[in-house]
């Protein structure tokens, strides 16, 4: 039998978290067909290269000649739908996992690209945008020349 045993405030508390949790997660979370048919954003991918800024986005099952991509005030919109097949019966389906709707995804460009030269590649389900950058704003390498002190002192004769 112990005689001394430690008093924990909080023992119990990240139980009684998760439970709460849990409580709300199974109210607000249908994991129903209906459910799998709400909006979605694709996963995109932004990087910058030395002359251009690249935008990687993946739309899988989308038809390319239903994008809308535009840039209006600096802000690079892409929209889109992907719709949920009706050619397999609904109730032929075990599981539904992808996510159907129509989708937006706006990203803010930089000063330094110009976007009225983008380039737009559909490829395997991945739309690669291709914004380059504007002259001025691309890295210029600045030559320095290096010469001796006397070289240079008879060069000022």
């Amino acid at each position: 039998m112990r005689a001394v045993s430690r008093w924990e405030p909080f023992h119990g508390a990240a139980t009684l978290q998760e439970q709460v949790n849990r409580l709300f997660s199974d109210v607000f979370e249908r994991n129903t067909p209906e459910s799998s048919l709400s909006t979605w954003a694709p996963a995109v991918d932004i990087y910058e290269g030395e002359h251009e800024l690249v935008v990687k986005a993946d739309l899988p099952d989308i038809d390319p000649k239903e994008l809308d991509i535009r840039v209006e005030n600096n802000v690079l919109t892409i929209r889109g739908e992907r719709k949920f097949e009706k050619k397999v019966n609904e109730e032929n389906y075990l599981r539904v996992e992808r996510t159907y709707g129509a989708f937006s995804r706006s990203f803010s460009l930089a000063n330094t690209v110009s976007p009225e030269n983008i380039r737009a590649d559909y490829q395997n389900g991945v739309l690669t945008l291709s914004i380059p950058k504007r002259e001025e704003a691309k890295p210029k390498q600045i030559k320095v020349n290096v010469g001796t002190p006397a070289v240079a002192a008879a060069a000022a004769k």
